[in-house]
């Protein structure tokens, strides 16, 4: 008896080791833990690091990186280190909700994302059955925050829509106005949606709407013949960047040369591989930053931005950023610690986010509603000599 007692006690201290070895290689690779879970703030968040949208998360990620930093270094958030990380989801919805389940299981106590918007809707249902605070810094479809735990930073679908119309018809660029979208995506249907209805005001005629899906974003030729053949002077242009390059490229060849306006999406186009970007000159689009403002805190940022990734930030880094130092600000409201339940820091971030007032990189006395709307006006830039510039 006394030997199989001892057998026991063996096995036992077997089992716990082998336990612990797998609990401490859990931890995914390259993360560095500056505490445990009751002495840091635990800031998780999602989007495309590979992939056809990585310019997008990349971006993200470096801009909520640098202002984490920046917070950590300045004392943090009520007196506790910011611990910050960072899930790829490749622009699929599956797969940023398994990056979701990862983070909660790391211990997140906040969500910054995800970046675009079909991957955040779906992880908005799970976070809003979990209670899990979420502030998305690019998610423009309305659905992105269609629950009381979710915010964004970026402007909506339908604003982008209405105010691209206002925009046109206030300014007179065009009487005749052609539009091509993307139907299989709910960023580009929703702005073209809101965008037809407001052109309805506005002293110009949408003579052609054209329509593409993700299995056919290769070829133009048909859209941009059919905006041709209709005499639009303006072609409206709601999708990203990388669709928008290959839709350039082919109206240059067929001698098409039209204004083209577009909206956030087109944040980044210059950096497509092999493009030349000559053919984005005259390109108009709507976005909430610019890297060439002479503002003060702008170039702060980018200099400390460039200083760090050798490169120059886009809207996208700048939402992140902006998203951090709201988190930061909203967290200080509510008072959040570190080891504090993921539900009772949404509890608390919901009343504080519409109290909250910051200035930020994408829009001064920037305040949210409690709708997860923020409030903030639009820019206009246009693309000269191969670099970007705000329309005055």
């Amino acid at each position: 008896m006394r030997n199989v007692k001892k057998w026991l006690a063996v096995a036992m201290v077997a089992a716990m080791t082998v336990s612990m070895a797998a609990g401490c290689g859990s931890k995914s690779e390259g993360e560095k833990s500056s505490g445990s879970d009751s002495e840091v703030i635990k800031i998780g968040a999602i989007g495309p690091v590979t992939g056809a949208a990585a310019v997008y998360g990349q971006a993200v990620k470096n801009g909520a990186e640098l202002a984490v930093e920046e917070i950590n270094a300045a004392g943090g958030i009520n007196g506790a280190q910011v611990e910050f990380k960072f899930e790829d989801d490749e622009h699929d919805a599956e797969k940023a909700i398994n990056a979701y389940n990862n983070l909660k299981d790391w211990g997140m106590q906040a969500l910054l994302g995800t970046v675009t918007s079909a991957p955040c809707v779906a992880v908005g249902e799970v976070a809003n059955q979990d209670n899990m605070f979420l502030l998305t810094p690019s998610g423009t479809a309305v659905e992105c925050v269609q629950y009381d735990n979710a915010f964004r930073v970026c402007f909506s679908d339908p604003m982008q829509g209405l105010e691209s119309a206002k925009y046109i018809g206030e300014n007179g660029l065009a009487s005749k106005v052609a539009v091509i979208y993307d139907s299989s995506d709910v960023y580009s249907t929703g702005i073209y949606e809101a965008f037809v209805k407001e052109a309805a005001n506005q002293d110009f005629e949408v003579v052609a709407a054209e329509a593409f899906t993700s299995e056919s974003k290769t070829d133009f030729s048909v859209q941009l013949q059919k905006a041709k053949d209709s005499g639009a002077e303006l072609v409206f242009l709601p999708f990203y960047y990388s669709e928008a390059s290959l839709v350039l490229k082919q109206a240059a060849g067929m001698n098409y040369n039209p204004i083209f306006f577009g909206c956030d999406g087109m944040d980044g186009i210059l950096a497509v591989e092999g493009f030349d970007a000559n053919l984005a000159n005259n390109l108009m689009f709507l976005s909430p930053f610019t890297p060439t403002s002479t503002d003060e805190a702008i170039q702060k940022f980018v200099t400390a931005f460039k200083d760090k990734y050798g490169d120059t930030p886009n809207q996208f880094a700048a939402d992140a950023y902006d998203g951090i130092y709201a988190m930061k600000a909203a967290m200080e409201k509510a008072d959040v610690k570190p080891g504090m339940a993921s539900s009772d820091v949404c509890d608390g971030l919901k009343s504080a986010m519409v109290e909250i007032e910051i200035d930020g990189v994408t829009a001064k006395g920037l305040t949210w509603e409690a709708s997860g709307e923020p409030s903030k006006e639009p820019m206009v830039v246009k693309i000269e000599n191969g670099d970007y510039a705000v329309v005055e």
